[in-house]
């Protein structure tokens, strides 16, 4: 069975630098087992039972998010210029998240993140055609005709063939849902651009049979349900990603 220094253990499963973590154990805040441990190099097994004033420090199981995103906010770990969705989530030891299905800095709406790469994988590999739904406001009306037109497939700009068929819903004159299987680049965005047309805004609502909470305020996020991260797994094969 692996083991590794205590140190090590106990930052990678809290906040806490190495530096933090060797003042805690000197200051007897550290137990393995239920005996004291003030050496931070002592070697612990994964299975140990390790605890930090008296709570246990078992690594948790895989997480799973629902993120409402907001404008300005980019999907993506790190980033220079802006401030990512990661800023807006406050769990222990959150560097191991990372987002599934990644959405425009000028896109709002649903984003899933969760430390699980197998089921994320289910939701970003072209291979399981993961169904996402958005709204979109244009810059111009559109008619009926372009219902028939997604339904068949749009040849974008520099593309070698047209989309997969998507389902486009005329909510009002410039208002539209469309639901996409694939993810191509800025997709929804070049899809409106080759009938002429321009997005204005793009707010993405559903991913697979995960609907964005109506009741989850802007930039908030929530844990999802049994029910939701298993309806993925029943799903995956009837489900993409995009902005």
């Amino acid at each position: 069975m692996k083991s590794l220094r205590l140190d090590k253990l106990v930052s990678q499963v809290t906040d806490l630098s190495r530096a933090e973590v060797k003042r805690a154990a000197r200051q007897g805040r550290i137990s393995v087992n239920g005996e004291v441990v003030e050496d931070p190099a002592q070697k612990v097994l994964e299975s140990d039972d390790v605890a930090l004033d008296g709570d246990s420090l078992q690594e948790p199981g895989p997480r799973y998010f629902m993120l409402n995103k907001p404008l300005g906010y980019v999907c993506a770990t790190k980033d220079s210029e802006h401030p990512t969705v990661l800023d807006l989530i406050d769990e222990p030891n959150k560097q191991k998240l990372h987002i599934a299905g990644r959405l425009d800095i000028d896109t709002t709406g649903l984003v899933l993140i969760t430390d699980d790469g197998q089921w994320s994988h289910r939701i970003t590999s072209p291979r399981h055609h993961c169904e996402k739904t958005y709204y979109a406001l244009l810059a111009e009306g559109i008619d009926d005709s372009a219902i028939e037109k997604f339904a068949k497939g749009i040849w974008l700009n520099n593309e070698k063939k047209r989309t997969k068929p998507a389902k486009l819903e005329i909510l009002y004159r410039n208002e539209v849902r469309i639901t996409i299987s694939e993810g191509r680049y800025h997709q929804v965005k070049r899809m409106f651009a080759a009938l002429d047309n321009r997005v204005l805004e793009l707010h993405r609502e559903r991913v697979g049979d995960i609907v964005l909470d109506e009741d989850l305020p802007e930039g908030e996020y929530r844990a999802l349900t049994s029910e939701e991260i298993s309806g993925m797994n029943a799903g995956s094969d009837t489900g993409s990603q995009e902005s």
